[in-house]
């Protein structure tokens, strides 16, 4: 089987030749493996290492920047690398709605434009995907955006006394992503796959809202957002970190996920045996590969163990082999040939 046709096979219920695997990774890791495995670009190292990864193709900005901010994106924010040794990550060095106090600076407010993205682009970049691969295009993940915008304090507290505040703005980023989706969508009928709809429900020992939040101001969007991707025929991949099994009755039956991912198996409630028993049936389970712990930290002996462990756990459910994160630069090597290694020798089906 192609990688395509192996993603194709679980999410029809199909049982493929082998476990479909897929990668995360941040841009410093992919660089030093494919140095390291002489590989020219990343569908080379794909090739490499038998990985079925999801080509990712999303329109580029032609408005780069926030009116009268050349510093800021189009959102008004602003971002400063921080260094950590390795590689360097972006933190947010404004917000530029902590001070706003009422719902009418929100619609004064200069919100992006659907109409400011290179569409005719993204046409020619998404005919020029590869045919063997499936082709994500899209995105969805409206609560990260407003905590960026609002601060996570403020964000946090607006759930339970501002809510009119907190419904309005995430009406507007609503509003925006819709019409880019649909656009996206509309562009590529017969070509774009998946999609990717998300919200951190999950810190690391239990939900970081209330189960009546979520159901109030990030299900209902969630499903609007999941409705018009399937009016296209195109797939919903669900991102969620940490302990976040309480609400997963709530994204089958309302959002409509069909994948769950990344299965942070260590956080309390989210056991992989206790997945399967539960969700199994109705759900395909991605990442599960342990990137606080074992990816980084571990043995390759580790590392291969636990693959083993997964193939053996999720037998009875849908499983596609991943990291449950972004593999970081202090991932050895070894331990992530031995994971893509691992599921290719055992993982066949």
């Amino acid at each position: 089987m192609t990688p395509r046709e192996r993603w194709t096979a679980i999410f029809a219920g199909e049982k493929p030749d082998r476990i479909p695997t897929d990668y995360w990774a941040t841009d410093e890791v992919t660089s030093r493996l494919c140095k390291e495995l002489g590989c020219a670009d990343k569908e080379a190292l794909y090739t490499r290492l038998n990985i079925d990864g999801v080509i990712h193709v999303n329109p580029e900005r032609t408005v780069k920047h926030f009116p009268g901010d050349p510093q800021a994106d189009i959102w008004g924010l602003r971002r400063t690398a921080i260094q950590y040794g390795a590689g360097s990550y972006d933190e947010f060095a404004n917000h530029p709605l902590a001070d706003m106090t009422t719902v009418e600076e929100l619609h004064a407010y200069p919100w992006p434009s659907p109409d400011d993205l290179d569409y005719e682009r993204f046409r020619k970049e998404l005919a020029a995907a590869p045919r063997h691969r499936w082709v994500r295009s899209g995105e969805f993940e409206p609560f990260l955006m407003y905590c960026a915008l609002r601060g996570m304090e403020n964000a946090m507290m607006d759930l339970l006394v501002e809510q009119e505040f907190v419904d309005t703005a995430l009406e507007y980023i609503f509003t925006y992503h819709h019409a880019v989706n649909e656009r996206i969508f509309e562009i590529g009928k017969g070509r774009i796959d998946v999609t990717y709809v998300a919200e951190d429900l999950g810190g690391q020992t239990a939900l970081l809202f209330g189960i009546p939040e979520i159901r109030k101001f990030i299900l209902p969007r969630q499903k609007k957002m999941a409705d018009l991707a399937r009016s296209y025929g195109v797939h919903i991949f669900y991102h969620t970190d940490g302990a976040a099994f309480d609400i997963i009755p709530d994204l089958l039956d309302v959002t409509g996920i069909e994948l769950l991912n990344p299965i942070q198996w260590r956080c309390p409630g989210m056991e992989r045996e206790r997945l399967v028993e539960a969700y199994g049936r109705r759900v395909i389970f991605h990442g599960a590969v342990d990137n606080q712990f074992t990816l980084p930290f571990g043995t390759a002996a580790e590392v291969r163990q636990e693959i083993l462990d997964n193939i053996r756990i999720f037998s009875g459910a849908r499983w596609i082999c991943a990291p449950c994160h972004n593999l970081q630069p202090v991932t050895p090597t070894v331990n992530i040939t031995t994971m893509y290694e691992t599921i290719h020798e055992f993982g066949r089906m």
